[in-house]
């Protein structure tokens, strides 16, 4: 019977390069004449996955957003996968932002995904939800092609990859030992003298 082949979809944000595009755009702001002498923060919390965004208004807290996704962009960071919060009122008047980095595919998401699978009409296809990513399998590598190439022009709100390509480990099957009756017939020896071993008569 043949393996089924399979990849993984995920992802995910590289939190070194979030950090990287961060001090990239707090540079930036610092040499921005229309940021002169006006609050300008970005906070970024490795641990939680946020970005926090604090500015004098609105209208310039969009501006800072601008800057860093810009750089976000350049480091290779999928916009896609910020998930910006309210804008909220902060101390003194100030505007703040909260932008959560989605990392790994939510079980809502997930759903979504298998569900566009199960509607493309693929018949030997299967597609279940695995911790946070989506395992597909099917016995034809086309097929598999055939549903990448179809997910690539839905939208889920999440910059999508395609991986760890290989085929299903066959199970292992486990042999009982065939019991044997321990043999009876062995002749026997006796030793003659020191000298060797001597047949017994």
């Amino acid at each position: 019977m043949a393996k089924n082949a399979t990849f993984d979809i995920t992802s995910s944000v590289d939190l070194q390069e979030v950090d990287n595009a961060v001090n990239q755009a707090r540079k930036e702001v610092d040499q921005r004449y229309d940021f002169k002498g006006v609050t300008a923060e970005i906070e970024f919390n490795k641990d939680a996955g946020t970005l926090t965004l604090v500015s004098e208004d609105e209208y310039k807290l969009t501006a800072l957003i601008d800057i860093l996704q810009s750089k976000l962009i350049k480091r290779g960071v999928p916009i896609r996968n910020l998930d910006y919060g309210k804008i909220e009122l902060a101390s003194l008047g100030r505007a703040r932002q909260v932008v959560t980095l989605q990392q790994g595919i939510s079980t809502e998401k997930g759903k979504e995904i298998v569900k566009a699978i199960k509607n493309g009409g693929f018949k030997k296809v299967q597609a279940q939800i695995q911790d946070d990513q989506v395992r597909v399998q099917s016995p034809s590598v086309d097929e598999l092609q055939a549903v990448i190439a179809m997910l690539k022009k839905e939208d889920f709100g999440l910059e999508l990859s395609y991986g760890n390509f290989g085929r299903e480990k066959s199970p292992v099957v486990s042999r009982r030992s065939t019991s044997r009756r321990p043999r009876t017939d062995y002749p026997s020896y006796t030793t003659h003298d020191g000298s060797g071993l001597k047949t017994d008569d």
